[in-house]
């Protein structure tokens, strides 16, 4: 615009401006002249400092220069700077190169010298009297630098050459290992000899510096070697010395060295715990004594004779004497000693003495005869049977005479028998001075007596020779086994088969009986057979063997044996009725009598009783009434039975006994049998009145198993009751639910085998009780299942009794006089189970009587 400050055109152009044009350019490439034709003033004047106060008060401080605006001002004291800076640079520059330049002139000097010093200790290395080994602090690879003589015996090769026990001495080689390990880990120098295997000595030296470890070995010319040897051998003895040194400090006894003075020098720690030192340079500073005052001086006067002293002496340790064996040398530059606590030796040699009294007592106690000599075959010590045996006078044994002019003394007294061959004899006896066994023999003395001898050589070279007199032994053994034969033949002419076994289950004795009764060919059957193998052939021939129970009573680990009785039947027919009986040690006896004719007749009263029970069924009435009638004599036959058995009539032998026995025993089954018929009766005539109430099942289940317990035990027979799932109670006549159970429990027990176990079971059902019975025996055919509720059918595939046949009638018509069922389930090989069903009354009503 019109009027404004010149100056201020530029700016008013180029703000009002966009683009560029060389028209608007033109006042700014002015300002840039003026700026750079001032920079020299602005310089001089201080630079950007000048040109702040000239943005500042460009007309005051230039008056004579031409007037600047502020952006020329600003531009302006950009470019200054810019140039100062690069100006002092550049100074500073030139200066770091002319530095540089120094330095590296310097460098290249100390490199020319590095390298020279470098190869010339190469040369000196590379001497053909020297060997080095280095090792770079950083490296544990080893450089080889120089050679050494072959004469050395050094080889060449750099893995060799490290092998130090490839080429030198053991010993040489051990200690270079150690003082380069020292060396290298603990920073010790060293120098040393060593010599090689071909007997050259080298001088070894070892250095550590901070950038290195260094081992150089060198050569010794011919002078040096004599040197270089003695050098090696005080190696050697300084090595040994100190190995000397250490042994004895490891010592478990004092061990001192004195100087020439005599006073202590060095003592090791069993000396310093000896005195109560706290260690052995203590010991050695205190000069503390081992030995009393009194002592040394004794040694030391015995040392002006004698170079070596030994003897024992009592000192004081820890409080306590004790007798120490001392060992002192004294030599012209100092002296050793060493001392042995023999104050257990002692002690044990004095329980030594008093256990030989002890034993030479005991001996003389001894009825055996006891004779010891020595080495040299000379009587040392005899006891007062040797003595007594022999009838010698005591003072000719005194006199310690030889063992072989005692025999001759011996035979001189008629004491031994004439000998064919007396010397050869003799020497059979003294040969045991060179055996390594003892030596055992029987000599028969004249007078009748017999003579155990027993010669057993000693460590010493001695015989220790013991005479056992037999005579009375043998006496003993003689009546022995004349008395065996006696009951050897007493027992072969037995009409009882008897057999004894030891508590092993092996055969001891038996007789022809025995063998006979058992079907057993004489001769087959030896002593020490085992039980089991006898009872192998045994079985073969019974119907019933027995021979398994008798092996649990033979070989059981009982600690209590009780005899017992039992009866078996062969199956030719033969009855044997056998008994065991315990003896001492043991041993168990089994004797065996033939019982078949009694039990003929005890079969026959059986067969009679069982033709009167199949009379019973011609008619239900007839029965009925004759059951009434037999009740009237059966009580007199078992009255009058047991008159008979309580000897009022008179006195019973054995086998009338059995008779009577018999004949309660069938009064009772017949007894039973009349009651059975007369429940089977009464329930066909419908008379049968139940007694309904409440019946605990646990009670009725226990009463049942109490009246079958003994035949269960007979039979060795275990009865398992499964009652877990049962009721408490259920309606029905307990009575008749007990006599329902024992006749399951009697018909499994009648055909369990033995050894097993019976299972009554009860468990409550959706709509009632159900009890069953279950044993492991043979089973029932569908042949037998079809009758088993007949009456008077008797089951007689493998039962251990015959019956009345009637257990299962009964059992059955019980059950469904209650309204329950029964069945069976059975197998061969499965065994039987007997199922009973009692179902609960409906609407709590109660089934008085059958219908």
């Amino acid at each position: 615009m019109p009027g404004e400050d010149p100056r201020d055109a530029g700016n008013a152009v180029s703000g009002g401006q966009k683009d560029s044009s060389p028209r608007v350019a033109t006042p700014i490439r002015v300002s840039m002249r003026r700026a750079l034709t001032r920079v020299s003033a602005f310089a001089l004047a201080g630079g950007l400092g000048v040109a702040e106060v000239l943005a500042q008060e460009p007309e005051a401080a230039l008056p004579h220069f031409p007037m600047l605006s502020t952006p020329e001002v600003l531009q302006l004291a950009i470019v200054a700077g810019v140039l100062l800076a690069t100006f002092l640079t550049a100074i500073t520059l030139i200066r770091d190169r002319a530095r540089i330049s120094t330095e590296n002139a310097d460098i290249k000097t100390r490199l020319a010298e590095s390298t020279a010093i470098v190869r010339r200790y190469e040369a000196l290395m590379s001497f053909r009297d020297q060997r080095t080994i280095v090792w770079a602090s950083d490296a544990k690879k080893a450089d080889i630098v120089g050679a050494l003589p072959a004469e050395s015996g050094a080889p060449e090769d750099r893995a060799q050459f490290l092998a130090f026990g490839r080429w030198l001495n053991p010993q040489s080689a051990a200690m270079l290992d150690q003082a380069t390990a020292a060396l290298r880990e603990h920073r010790r120098n060293f120098d040393l000899m060593a010599e090689t295997q071909n007997g050259s000595v080298l001088e070894v030296q070892g250095r550590y510096t901070p950038a290195s470890v260094l081992v150089r070995f060198i050569a010794l010319s011919a002078s040096q070697q004599a040197q270089a040897r003695l050098r090696l051998e005080n190696q050697k003895l300084v090595s040994d010395y100190y190995d000397l040194l250490s042994m004895m400090d490891g010592l478990e006894m004092p061990a001192w060295i004195r100087g020439h003075d005599g006073k202590l020098k060095w003592v090791n720690r069993a000396y310093a715990d000896a005195v109560e030192a706290a260690d052995s340079e203590a010991a050695v500073h205190s000069s503390r004594e081992l030995l009393g005052t009194q002592v040394r001086e004794e040694i030391a006067i015995k040392h002006r004779t004698a170079a070596l002293y030994r003897d024992d002496i009592s000192t004081v340790m820890h409080g306590d004497r004790h007798m120490m064996s001392v060992v002192d040398f004294a030599g012209t530059n100092g002296g050793a000693g060493l001392a042995r606590d023999i104050s257990d030796l002692e002690m044990l040699r004095d329980k030594l003495k008093r256990a030989e009294q002890n034993h030479v007592e005991t001996l003389n106690h001894l009825m055996t005869a006891v004779a010891i000599f020595d080495a040299q075959q000379k009587l040392r010590f005899y006891n007062n049977a040797f003595q007594l045996l022999w009838d010698i006078d005591p003072a000719y044994l005194d006199t310690a005479p030889e063992n072989a002019l005692l025999l001759d003394h011996l035979r001189s007294l008629g004491k031994l028998g004439e000998r064919p061959d007396w010397r050869g004899w003799k020497e059979g006896i003294l040969a045991a001075y060179r055996a390594v066994d003892p030596k055992e023999d029987l000599w028969h003395l004249p007078d009748g007596r017999t003579l155990r001898v027993v010669g057993s050589p000693q460590a010493n070279g001695g015989v220790t020779w013991v005479f056992e007199n037999l005579t009375e032994q043998m006496q003993l053994q003689s009546r022995y086994a004349t008395e065996v034969r006696v009951r050897g033949e007493t027992l072969d002419n037995l009409a009882e088969g008897v057999a004894v076994f030891g508590h092993d289950g092996k055969i001891k004795l038996f007789n022809p009986a025995f063998l006979r009764f058992w079907e057993i060919e004489p001769g087959t059957l030896q002593i020490d057979t085992h039980i089991s193998a006898l009872r192998a052939r045994s079985d073969a021939v019974a119907k019933d063997s027995p021979w398994s129970e008798l092996m649990a009573d033979i070989t059981g680990f009982d600690a209590e044996r009780r005899d017992r009785q039992g009866q078996t039947e062969l199956i030719d027919g033969k009855v044997l009725r056998y008994a065991v009986i315990s003896l001492p040690n043991q041993q168990v006896m089994v004797t065996f009598i033939d019982m078949t004719d009694s039990v003929n007749v005890e079969r026959a009263l059986h067969e009679k009783n069982d033709a009167l029970q199949r009379a019973y069924r011609l008619k239900n009435d007839f029965v009925q009434h004759i059951s009434y009638e037999l009740r009237t004599p059966l009580t007199n036959i078992r009255g009058f039975a047991e008159v008979l058995a309580m000897g009022q009539t008179g006195e019973l032998n054995e086998r009338q006994r059995e008779y009577i026995d018999h004949i309660n025993a069938s009064s009772v089954v017949l007894s039973e049998t009349i009651d059975d018929i007369l429940d089977l009766a009464t329930v066909d005539a419908g008379f049968m009145q139940l007694d309904m109430a409440e019946v605990p099942i646990g009670q009725a289940i226990d009463a049942a198993a109490a009246l079958i317990s003994d035949r269960l035990a007979e039979h060795h027979i275990a009865l398992k009751l499964e009652t877990k799932a049962a009721p408490r109670t259920f309606y029905g006549d307990e009575m008749r639910v007990r006599q329902v159970l024992y006749n399951l429990l009697s018909n499994a027990a009648n055909f369990a085998p033995p050894e097993s176990t019976i299972t009554l079971a009860c468990r409550q059902v959706h709509n009632g009780v159900e009890f069953s019975v279950h044993d492991d025996g043979p089973g029932m055919s569908e042949e037998m299942l079809g009758v088993v509720f007949s009456r008077f059918e008797a089951r007689a595939n493998g039962g251990r009794r015959r019956g009345a046949g009637l257990g299962l009638s009964i059992v059955k018509s019980f059950v469904e006089l209650h309204g329950g069922t029964v069945k069976i389930e059975t197998g061969s090989g499965k065994g039987t189970t007997v199922i009973c069903f009692f179902p609960f009354p409906p609407d709590g009503g109660i089934r008085e009587a059958a219908e």
